[in-house]
C-alpha cells in the first residue's frame, strides 16, 4: 500500500535491506558507514537531483572530527574545494559601517575547512560505490510505502512523463517501487516525505514546532589578489532591523572565489520581510562591494535551514523508519553548522541498524543520548532569545555561553507560519536601503545562475489548496507574503481579463521549501517535481 492508499499500476520492484532517502552529507555517510560494518547488507541511495550534489547548498565550514572517523584517510586525496580556516571576524554592521565584534567560541573556526558541500557529497558518492552502495540520482522519492501495519516498508518513485492535466506522455514511466526493511530519511531540511511522516505517526507530539531560516548563497570569481584563502567572516545587524533575526556569511576560497550569503529566520513578523532584497541589500554595503566590484557571480541558489534545535527534535523512529540528520532537526545554530551533525548522526544510525538486525525501534533514545543532543541542548536557548529583539539575544547569548547551557529554563519556540503580524496591527519599519549595483539585478536573474531546469509540461509540484485564499484574505490581512519571501520568482498575483490570481511559476523554483513553511494559511504543499528536476548548483 502506499501512503496514499490508493491502488496503482504494475511497476518494477527492487528489493534492498535499507533504502536512504537523500544524497547529502548524512544519507552518505550512513550508507559508507553501513557497509564498513557489514559489507553483506544491501543497501541504495536515491537522490531527486540531476547528479549527486546538484541540489546541495550550504556555508559551508565543517567540523571534520566526524568526517576523521568515518574516512581517516580522507585528506589524502580531499574533496575538490576545501581550505584551511586560518581566521575568524565577526561584526556587528550598520548601514555605512560596524564593530567588530570578539568572536563567540562556538564560531571559532581553527582546525575546521571550507568545502563546497555540493561538491564535497559528489566526492563522498564514489566512495560509498567503492564499498558497494547503490547510489541512483533523478530518482525523486514520491510517497512512502506501508503495509497493512501501517509499517513504512519503502518508498515509491515518482512517474516520469505526466503531463500538467495528468494525462501520460508518450514517454511515460512508471515509477518504481523500493522495498526495504528500514527506510532512512535524509532529506534535508523539510522533507517531502518526512513532513507527511511525522504527520502521520505524531512524531512531533512531544516537540515543539520546528523552526527555519532561508539561507540565499552566491559563488563569486574576483581578482585573486582580493582573496585571502581561509578567511571566514560573520556578521549580523543591517540590513536586518531589530526584530528581526538575520546574518551573512562571507568566506574566501582559493583561486579567486569568495563564497558569501545571507540568512533570514523564518520566524519574522514584518509581513513585507524580503529575505532576497535583504541579501542584495547586504552585497552593497561598504565592507562588501568593494570585494565583488569587477567580479563575476557563478552560481547561486536557497534552501530552507533547520533552526528549532533541541526542544523542536521529532521522534527520529517510526516502524520501519529513521530520520538523520537536518532531516531530524540537528543543525548547531549558534555554530551556523550542520554538517557534522549530519555525518556523526549517519553513522550513529548504521550502528544503531548493525547491533539491532536492521530493526528501526531504540534509535530515538540512541540519538538523544548521544555527542550530537549533548550539543544541541547547550545552546537550546541562544536563538530563541532573539525572538525578544536584538539586544536581548546578544545578552542571552553572552549568559547562555558562559553558563554552558546550563540554565533552568528552556526557552519555547512557536511555528514559522504563525510569526506575521497582519498588515492592520504591523509598525512598517523605516527603509534603510542602498542603491544596489552588484548582479544579479532580480530574482529572475538569480534563478538563471541556479541552472534551475523543470518541464513545463508536468503536474505543478507547488500545490496550493485554495488559491481563492490568496486574492482576499491573503492579500488584505498580509499583502500576499508568498510573493515576497519566495527567492525565485515562483508567486505571482496577476490581474488579468479573469480578474485578479496567483499564477504559480512552478519552473522557477529551486526547490528552497520556503513557501511550505512560512505561508501563514498551511495551504502550500511542495511536492516532487519528477526526477532530475530543479537547480543544478555549481560548487555551492
Amino acid at each position: 500500500m502506499t501512503e496514499t492508499g490508493h491502488v496503482d499500476i504494475e511497476r518494477d520492484v527492487m528489493e534492498y535491506d535499507v533504502v536512504t532517502v537523500g544524497a547529502g552529507p548524512a544519507g552518505l555517510a550512513f550508507a559508507i558507514r553501513l557497509k564498513q560494518l557489514d559489507p553483506g547488507i544491501t543497501v541504495c541511495v536515491i537522490e531527486k537531483a540531476s547528479t549527486i550534489g546538484a541540489q546541495i547548498l550550504s556555508g559551508a565550514v565543517i567540523e571534520t572530527n566526524p568526517l576523521d572517523k568515518l574516512l581517516p584517510a580522507w585528506r589524502d586525496s580531499p574533496p575538490p574545494i576545501c581550505v584551511p580556516a586560518t581566521d575568524d571576524e565577526f561584526w556587528l554592521l550598520s548601514k555605512t559601517g560596524g564593530r567588530k565584534l570578539p568572536v563567540p567560541p562556538g564560531m571559532n573556526n581553527h582546525g575546521n575547512v571550507i568545502v563546497s558541500l555540493g561538491a564535497m557529497c559528489a566526492w563522498m558518492a564514489p566512495q560509498a560505490e567503492a564499498l558497494g552502495v547503490e547510489i541512483y540520482p533523478g530518482f525523486a522519492a514520491a510517497e512512502s510505502l506501508h503495509d497493512d501495519d501501517g509499517k513504512v516498508i519503502g518508498v515509491r518513485i515518482g512517474d516520469m512523463g505526466v503531463a500538467k492535466d495528468g494525462s501520460r506522455k508518450p514517454g511515460f514511466t512508471a515509477g518504481i517501487d523500493i522495498r526495504a526493511k528500514v527506510t532512512v530519511l535524509a532529506e534535508g531540511a523539510r522533507g517531502h516525505l518526512t513532513k507527511r511522516l511525522i504527520e502521520r505517526f505524531k512524531l512531533d507530539a512531544n516537540s515543539d514546532p520546528q523552526g527555519y531560516s532561508i539561507g540565499i548563497k552566491e559563488l563569486w570569481q574576483v581578482p585573486e589578489d582580493r582573496v585571502s584563502p581561509g578567511r571566514i567572516v560573520h556578521s549580523f545587524g543591517w540590513p536586518a532591523d531589530n526584530n528581526t533575526y538575520g546574518g551573512s556569511f562571507l568566506y574566501h576560497l582559493d583561486k579567486g572565489r569568495i563564497a558569501l550569503g545571507y540568512v533570514s529566520g523564518l520566524d519574522y513578523s514584518d509581513p513585507d520581510y524580503r529575505p532576497w532584497e535583504a541579501f542584495q541589500q547586504w552585497k552593497n554595503h561598504p565592507m562588501i562591494k568593494p570585494l565583488l566590484e569587477g567580479g563575476s557571480i557563478v552560481s547561486a541558489g536557497a534552501r530552507a535551514i533547520v533552526t528549532g534545535g533541541w526542544q523542536s527534535l521529532p521522534k527520529v523512529e517510526m516502524p520501519g523508519a529513521l530520520l538523520i540528520g537536518d532531516t531530524a532537526g540537528l543543525l548547531n545554530v549558534p555554530k551556523v553548522k550542520g554538517t557534522h551533525q549530519a555525518i556523526r548522526s549517519g553513522m550513529l544510525a548504521a550502528e544503531h541498524l548493525v547491533a539491532s538486525s536492521l530493526i528501526a525501534e531504540g534509535f530515538d533514545a540512541i540519538l538523544r543520548d548521544s555527542d550530537a543532543m549533548a550539543e544541541l541542548k547547550k545552546v537550546r536557548n541562544i536563538k530563541p532569545g532573539f525572538k525578544r529583539g536584538l539586544w536581548f539575544g546578544m545578552l542571552n547569548a553572552a549568559w547562555e555561553t558562559v553558563t554552558g547551557g546550563l540554565s533552568p529554563w528552556t526557552l519555547r519556540n512557536k511555528a514559522d507560519w504563525s510569526s506575521p503580524d497582519k498588515l492592520d496591527s504591523h509598525e512598517q519599519p523605516k527603509g534603510d536601503y542602498l542603491d544596489s549595483t552588484p548582479a544579479p539585478r532580480d530574482r529572475l536573474a538569480s534563478v538563471y545562475y541556479a541552472a534551475t531546469e523543470h518541464d513545463e509540461d508536468q503536474p505543478v509540484h507547488l500545490r496550493v489548496r485554495d488559491t481563492s485564499v490568496c486574492v482576499t484574505r491573503c492579500a488584505e490581512e498580509y499583502g500576499n507574503p508568498c510573493t515576497k519571501f519566495c527567492p525565485a520568482g515562483v508567486y505571482e498575483i496577476v490581474d488579468d481579463q479573469a480578474g485578479k490570481r496567483l499564477q504559480i511559476n512552478s519552473a522557477n523554483c529551486v526547490h528552497c521549501k520556503t513557501c511550505d513553511i512560512k505561508d501563514p494559511y498551511q495551504i502550500i504543499d511542495w511536492v516532487t517535481p519528477e526526477g532530475g528536476a530543479g537547480p543544478n548548483y555549481q560548487n555551492l
